[in-house]
């Protein structure tokens, strides 16, 4: 009895999906590796980073739900989040609606680390697309994406 590593797919689903699925895949995690490489910062591991735009996105955040929208475990993320306030990055307030809470909230330096990582992969992606792609395939770009989006909806 021997297991395969990569199971088939449903045989009903035609080629081209298949193939578009596990393109997608590859190219997307490439990508990402790729654009998150570009704004490395030395001082901050890969989730810090990722906090930091979390909260960037949000209001004030327990540490309870930062660690669940990361998938780590609360003792995780109490850890990440002392490391990045000690860094001058954010700050804990008190919860107004609930005094036992506390929020978790960019300081403006976190904010202007936030906003250079990002202005950082901006900057790569569009150097990259513009050496290596013709105006046409940019735009093919710009169209692909408007499908690959059409898919994150529910």
């Amino acid at each position: 009895m021997s297991e395969h590593p990569n199971p088939s797919p449903d045989p009903g689903l035609p080629p081209s999906a298949i193939q578009a699925s596990r393109d997608v895949r590859t190219v997307i995690s490439r990508l990402r590796r790729r654009i998150l490489k570009a704004s490395e910062v030395d001082d901050l591991t890969l989730g810090q980073a990722s906090v930091l735009a979390r909260l960037s996105d949000k209001g004030g955040v327990t540490a309870s739900e930062l660690a669940a929208d990361e998938g780590v475990r609360h003792q995780s993320m109490t850890a990440t989040v002392a490391a990045l306030a000690a860094m001058g990055l954010l700050e804990r307030h008190p919860d107004p609606d609930d005094g036992r809470r506390l929020l978790i909230v960019l300081t403006d330096e976190g904010r202007r680390r936030v906003e250079e990582g990002r202005q950082a992969r901006t900057e790569w992606l569009a150097e990259r697309l513009l050496e290596r792609c013709t105006e046409d395939e940019r735009q093919t770009v710009i169209t692909a994406m408007a499908v690959l989006e059409r898919l994150t909806r529910d």
